[in-house]
């Protein structure tokens, strides 16, 4: 005999609020519903093994949509429930079905239960207009309960005809939800929230024919590290994640105390650094998909990675898709970190070329985790590696100089400079001039870079400073000398009212004219202002005029019209080296090496 009654909850409002707020994205239903049927069998298997039930074959969870009919069928051949049970997990929305199993099995151990019944439940009527539940405890004699409810506060509930034990959970899906009945949108779904649980899960099963299940029960990351092989590693690699290509190494996280961890990170291939964008690390709670990206649990920097982290531990709201703030969490973050941090550092130890080769990939995420992270950064600092003028790859530190006294910094006495390059196409006429002085530089060839040097020299400020090998020539590249002041108000004049300051130098090469040199403290706030979208600031530069080059001597013997052509075309010759030049300078100095190859050529006929 059927009867009604009211669902008991806390306030009126509340299934309202269930229904539109308790959960992100209406899709999760088909993970909460599932999960529930995943807790269910759960629950029955570990009353078999305490030898309160008798033991089943096989366990699975059978999903059935029916298009024709409207209805969308989760079923699980797990604890099942009493009319009372029903009335207690579903009815009183305050109370939940795992909780209440767990403290009574507390002793024997209930892992694997993570499901609030009463609540999951109900993130089905985000898209049903009706629900039913058949139902069939596992105790001896019970009867099969139908329970029934268009979500409104109320229910009917009596007696069915099902004759197996488990449960069966019918939606009725909405008219404007119609997408939930076709196979291709619930198998996405069953992938994306259900892909390791760990009883088979059959998407409509052809009666006679063998199904195969759309899940993994046994995913890699469960399995010892030592029985994994490199080709199961890349094949899961490719098959959770789409992406065909080869991950460089991976880290497989495997611990039991002080709190349980299993997953595979992987670090990915870069192609350009463009596409360095974020990966996605997959979070899963005793094998329940619960979400990608979960910052308090994965530290920012390593979701560029891409995995997959199951922990059993992790503190889980009712809706499964939010952690308590937890100290627990805060722990699991930095082991987390601590683990990646330990398989660079083994691998540089270990296989040095490897570590190399794999550099242009890993340099953008290693320093973007030390910005980050300064525990991650702490750990890695001896194994940040730069390549130097020779093509060596060497750690950044072998590049600082003696550190300067507190007592020597206060008097203004700056560290030596590391020089660096940062377009080794457009400074390649400084490159040669550092070479052919002897001189050494780094490579940076990352957008990271000009922040992470300011990074570095903000946690060594007595070590380090870092120049562009464009930005300052004292004491590099210059030969000892005094100013020429004849030359210098050449150039002045031939440039007059652009923003450039001109210096005489007797540089070591003879044969470049002149050069650009940009303040790097103007450069880099340049560079910020860019970097946050404030537009480009003007930046004034200083031309080096070469007192050693025999083009530049030869100004002050030239009539007066020519020196201040020969100055700007000198002028033109080192901008080109620092940058593009603007059409209307293009233009410029065309026209003026037009008219001195001119002159030249008459010059050469005349003769």
């Amino acid at each position: 005999m059927e009867k009604q009654g009211n669902i008991r909850i806390s306030s009126e409002n509340m299934m309202p609020i269930i229904k539109k707020w308790l959960y992100s994205e209406k899709d999760i239903f088909v993970r909460e519903i599932v999960a529930n049927a995943q807790d269910a069998i759960t629950k029955y298997k570990k009353l078999t093994e305490l030898g309160e039930a008798p033991a089943q074959e096989a366990y699975r969870i059978t999903v059935t949509a029916d298009p024709k009919a409207g209805t969308l069928t989760v079923e699980d051949n797990g604890i099942g429930m009493t009319e009372e049970e029903v009335e207690k997990y579903i009815t009183q929305i305050a109370f939940s079905g795992a909780a209440d199993f767990l403290e009574k099995y507390e002793k024997a151990g209930g892992e694997g239960i993570i499901g609030h019944f009463g609540l999951g439940f109900y993130s089905a009527y985000m898209v049903s207009d009706d629900i039913e539940i058949f139902t069939r405890s596992y105790r001896e004699g019970a009867e099969a309960v139908h329970w029934q409810s268009d979500g409104n506060s109320t229910y009917t509930i009596g007696p069915c005809d099902k004759s197996t034990r488990g449960t069966k959970i019918v939606m009725h899906i909405a008219a404007a939800e119609k997408e939930f009945l076709k196979e291709n949108t619930i198998r996405a779904l069953l992938k994306k929230y259900c892909s390791f649980m760990p009883y088979e899960i059959y998407l409509n099963p052809k009666e006679g024919e063998e199904s195969k299940p759309v899940n993994d029960t046994h995913p890699l990351y469960l399995k010892q590290p030592k029985e994994c092989t490199d080709e199961e590693y890349k094949t899961f690699y490719r098959d959770t994640f789409s992406d065909f290509n080869e991950p460089l190494f991976w880290i497989h996280l495997n611990m039991e105390y002080p709190f349980r961890l299993k997953g595979i990170l992987y670090f990915p291939k870069v192609r350009k650094q463009v596409e360095l964008e974020r990966g996605q690390v997959k979070l899963y709670c005793n094998q329940v998909y619960i979400a990608d990206n979960i910052k308090e649990v994965i530290p920012e920097f390593l979701m560029l990675l891409n995995g997959v982290i199951d922990c059993p531990d992790i503190p889980l709201n009712v809706s499964r898709s939010f952690l308590q703030n937890d100290k627990q969490v805060q722990k699991i973050a930095k082991h987390i970190t601590k683990k990646v941090a330990d398989k660079l550092i083994e691998l540089y130890k270990n296989d040095k070329e490897r570590y190399e080769s794999c550099w242009p990939d890993l340099a953008t995420f290693v320093k973007f985790g030390c910005i980050k992270d300064e525990d991650f950064y702490k750990k890695v600092e001896d194994i940040i590696i730069y390549k130097n003028l020779a093509g060596e790859y060497r750690p950044v530190s072998s590049f600082y100089g003696e550190a300067v006294s507190e007592e020597d910094a206060k008097n203004g006495k700056e560290p030596q400079p590391v020089y660096y390059v940062s377009d080794e196409n457009k400074q390649a006429q400084y490159i040669k001039m550092f070479r052919d002085a002897g001189l050494d530089a780094i490579y940076c060839d990352t957008y990271i870079d000009p922040h992470f040097l300011s990074y570095l020299e903000y946690k060594n400020p007595t070590r380090v400073r870092f120049l562009r090998i464009d930005a300052d020539i004292d004491g590099a590249l210059k030969e000892n000398g005094e100013e020429d002041a004849d030359l210098k108000a050449i150039f002045e004049k031939a440039l007059e009212g652009r923003r450039v300051s001109v210096k005489t130098e007797a540089l070591k090469d003879a044969n470049v004219p002149a050069v650009i040199n940009v303040s790097e403290f103007v450069r880099r706030m340049s560079e910020m202002h860019s970097f946050y979208r404030m537009g480009e600031s003007p930046v004034d530069v200083t031309l080096i005029v070469n007192t050693s080059n025999r083009a530049v001597t030869a100004l002050k013997e030239a009539p007066e019209e020519e020196r201040g052509r020969g100055a700007e075309q000198i002028y033109y010759l080192a901008l080109m080296n620092y940058r593009q030049l603007t059409p209307d300078e293009l233009s410029a100095f065309v026209s003026t090496n037009v008219m001195l190859l001119e002159k030249y050529l008459k010059k050469s006929q005349d003769n």
